[in-house]
């Protein structure tokens, strides 16, 4: 039996921080940066200027999600003993790093560092009027002092991608120490990322096997679980137990999109 605990929008720690946090620029007249026109973001465990949340899930250490405004962004910044994964939603992100790394990412695009040893990035939304959307997430390495690699699958290179993933699951991120082929990407741990998209009154189903663990999150529309919990847009869930996890669409405005990470039971 499957038995999940359900993360409310309300348990999330909502963060408009200051722009000088990240490299940015003040808030000069020229340039006019206000918290409120730069970035906001929802905290899933804690981070930045939220200590009292959750310190982490299994081997997930953060998972934020970002909306940042146009002309907007994160100034250079490093990270280390960190794998980092970032999908995007919304918009277009534009990455840069100490590594001589320089794209432009869409939605549905995944991108990944493992920071190791340390690595500077920065990251932007350089577009004028669109805002920029992303789940960034942060997972623990199982070995330290790595070498920084960067890599990323971008969506408009990938041949009926948004396809692959509407009532079906995407695996986009898996384990270097796997052999199995699917994930676009992978990753210094054992955890695996998939997404779907799930249209009204489909279902979707996924088995979580004896010493798993899985955490779900809602990033578009609505999503009924095993026919007795609803998981609204920023809403997520903690799956545990073995057995079957069905996934319902539901009537929104917007399409079901969900991500589901799966691991080792911590």
């Amino acid at each position: 039996m499957v038995v999940f605990k359900k993360v409310n929008a309300s348990d999330l720690f909502v963060s408009e921080p200051n722009p000088r946090w990240f490299g940015n620029p003040g808030n000069e007249k020229k340039s006019s940066w206000t918290n409120e026109n730069w970035l906001k973001s929802r905290f899933h465990f804690s981070f930045a200027e939220w200590r009292s949340g959750r310190p982490c899930y299994g081997c997930l250490r953060v998972v934020n999600d970002d909306l940042v405004q146009p002309a907007r962004g994160f100034g250079r910044h490093g990270h280390s003993n960190m794998e980092i994964v970032t999908y995007v939603l919304n918009g277009e992100l534009t990455h840069r790093d100490s590594m001589g790394t320089e794209e432009t990412l869409g939605r549905g695009s995944i991108q990944f560092m493992t920071a190791g040893t340390g690595v500077q990035h920065e990251e932007h939304n350089l577009n004028k009027s669109k805002p920029l959307r992303f789940i960034q997430t942060w997972i623990l390495p199982r070995k330290v002092n790595l070498t920084p690699v960067y890599g990323s699958m971008d969506a408009a290179k990938e041949p009926n991608l948004e396809s692959k993933r509407i009532n079906t699951w995407l695996h986009l991120v898996g384990d270097v120490e796997s052999t199995d082929s699917k994930p676009k990407i992978k990753v210094n741990q054992d955890i695996n990322l998939y997404v779907s998209e799930i249209e009204e009154s489909k279902s979707l189903s996924i088995e979580i096997s004896k010493g798993r663990q899985a955490y779900l999150v809602c990033v578009e529309g609505s999503v009924s679980l095993n026919e007795n919990t609803t998981l609204e847009k920023h809403e997520a869930c903690e799956i545990r137990a073995n057995g079957e996890l069905k996934i319902v669409g539901k009537s929104t405005k917007e399409r079901a999109h969900v991500m589901l990470f799966e691991m080792q039971r911590a």
